[in-house]
């Protein structure tokens, strides 16, 4: 069973060195001609890494004719730009391509969907406004450090890998607990998958809802408790694999979830929450007119906590483990690169504990604003 596990990691981590490969492959001519560094190749192939994408791209290398090629599956794109444009991600052929829907013109640049001319041509001006500069969407001209795109940017509600993914996880956990929901209906006794599933559901109930909440409040609270816990709890886990998955590294996923964790304890809450926040009892009431306001800002501060602590601690995680994989590349030696590829084995590992910690974290904290929205006054 251990070696099994070990194994799969070090798949994982074989995987991830071998994207690292593709991408020296795929950015080689501009290696050759010394347009880009090998370090800043590794930092480009972290940022594009860290990144959604409108297709699904499991592997891709040059040819020896120097052709792209790419291994897996395009997704639907999805514009509003003067009426609804939806096409093929295809089109776009990973950057390289301008996609033609009815007599208009698209082309992707660092992952986002420009208007541009039957050529693909991206308009750029710098911050300030008094300078600009042109360049094909694939081309090799240089564009200056602070400049922009200023082609216009049609509002994009593309399927992305991302929400792929936050389809799949959600309707796998809908089919799974309605599936132990059933099961319960006719037997106490789990079976299957739920052997596993209810020492988990316990865990949330007994140490977390009730602690937090109390056990005569916790149940309106379970659902959304269990979901969020084992959603973000299994997304983690994807993005440690060579899938690519990196969905609560973006901003607005965690932004998504912090917010439905504000508005449920906005909405629950008693009066003696919003007494305590506007007309704190047993306060002199000059300090209360100067704490109100203070009170009132720390209801928006606790969802920005949650957002930024689930962002910002996956998102430092996979920086790290990509950066360490990248020194075996730098080192180039029997010393250097064998170190990297066990230290990255060694933090893959350790990714695992914190695929579950801030799964825990997020629902142990969304817990307790719960229990603070409606706990009764004690006097």
């Amino acid at each position: 069973m251990r070696n099994s596990f070990f194994s799969k990691k070090l798949v994982a981590v074989i995987f991830l060195i071998a994207g690292f490969v593709s991408a020296q492959n795929h950015e080689g001519e501009e290696v050759e001609t010394g347009a880009h560094d090998l370090k800043t190749q590794i930092k480009e192939y972290i940022d594009h890494h860290l990144l959604d994408s409108h297709d699904f791209n499991l592997y891709s290398y040059t040819t020896d004719e120097g052709e792209h090629k790419y291994i897996g599956f395009p997704l639907p794109v999805i514009l509003w730009d003067n009426g609804l444009k939806v096409f093929s991600s295809s089109q776009l052929e990973h950057g390289e391509g301008v996609a033609e829907v009815d007599g208009n013109h698209y082309a992707l640049y660092h992952n986002t969907i420009y208007k541009t001319d039957a050529q693909g041509t991206i308009n750029f001006g710098s911050h300030h406004g008094d300078e600009t500069h042109t360049e094909d969407a694939f081309g090799e001209d240089l564009v200056v450090e602070d400049a922009h795109p200023t082609n216009v940017k049609p509002l994009d509600f593309s399927i992305t890998k991302n929400v792929v993914f936050i389809i799949a996880v959600s309707l796998l956990m809908f089919l799974v607990f309605r599936s132990m929901a059933k099961r319960y209906q006719k037997s106490t006794m789990p079976r299957g998958l739920g052997r596993f599933l209810e020492p988990l559901v316990l865990f949330v109930r007994d140490e977390i809802a009730i602690p937090n909440i109390g056990e005569h409040k916790y149940k309106k609270y379970m659902s959304y408790l269990l979901t969020v816990f084992f959603f973000v709890w299994v997304i983690n886990l994807l993005g440690l694999t060579p899938l690519g998955v990196n969905v609560t590294n973006n901003i607005a996923v965690t932004f998504a979830l912090a917010m439905i964790t504000y508005l449920i304890t906005t909405f629950t809450g008693n009066k003696n929450y919003w007494k305590h926040i506007f007309w704190m009892p047993g306060v002199p009431v000059p300090m209360k007119i100067i704490l109100a306001p203070i009170e009132l800002l720390g209801t928006f501060i606790k969802p920005f906590s949650l957002m930024i602590r689930l962002y910002a601690n996956i998102t430092a995680g996979h920086v790290v483990l990509m950066s360490i994989i990248g020194l075996m590349f730098i080192f180039k030696n029997w010393i250097g690169s064998p170190l990297s590829f066990l230290l990255a084995f060694a933090l893959s590992l350790l990714e695992l504990l914190v695929a579950a910690l801030q799964a825990y974290i997020f629902t142990m904290l969304s817990a307790l604003y719960f229990g603070m929205a409606v706990e009764e006054d004690h006097h």
